[in-house]
């Protein structure tokens, strides 16, 4: 049984910065893609970001280079680093891992963590 807990989060400024962070646990994913979808208030989930097993990178359209992602294989870890919030990043952010993250629901969900950001 796969589970995926994340932390950080939290309340930033516009303009600022926030890091979350997702462990998995229950068993290796060192051939999943790991990555990050988001849930806004009143709009469905959206892709942000995924790292394959392989190391390939791909991020949502609305990043614009904003988000950075990273994953420690080893550890079962992957970790997103938003830069230069806006206010329309307020979202829930879940950890998920499965594959072609960006074409394909994911297998993995975690419970989801709040990223709030004010004006």
């Amino acid at each position: 049984q796969v589970q995926l807990g994340e932390a950080g989060g939290g309340v930033g400024q516009a303009g600022g910065s926030l890091r979350i962070s997702c462990a998995a646990s229950g068993r290796s994913l060192s051939r999943y893609a790991m990555g990050w979808f988001r849930q806004a208030p009143g709009k469905e989930r959206e892709f942000v970001a995924t790292f394959s097993w392989t190391g390939a990178i791909e991020y949502g359209d609305f990043v614009k280079g904003r988000f950075t992602i990273s994953r420690d294989i080893a550890k079962n870890t992957v970790d997103l680093q938003m830069n230069s919030l806006e206010p329309e990043d307020t979202a829930v952010y879940y950890c998920v891992a499965g594959f072609a993250l960006k074409r394909i629901r994911p297998i993995h969900w975690g419970q989801g963590t709040q990223v709030t950001v004010s004006s």
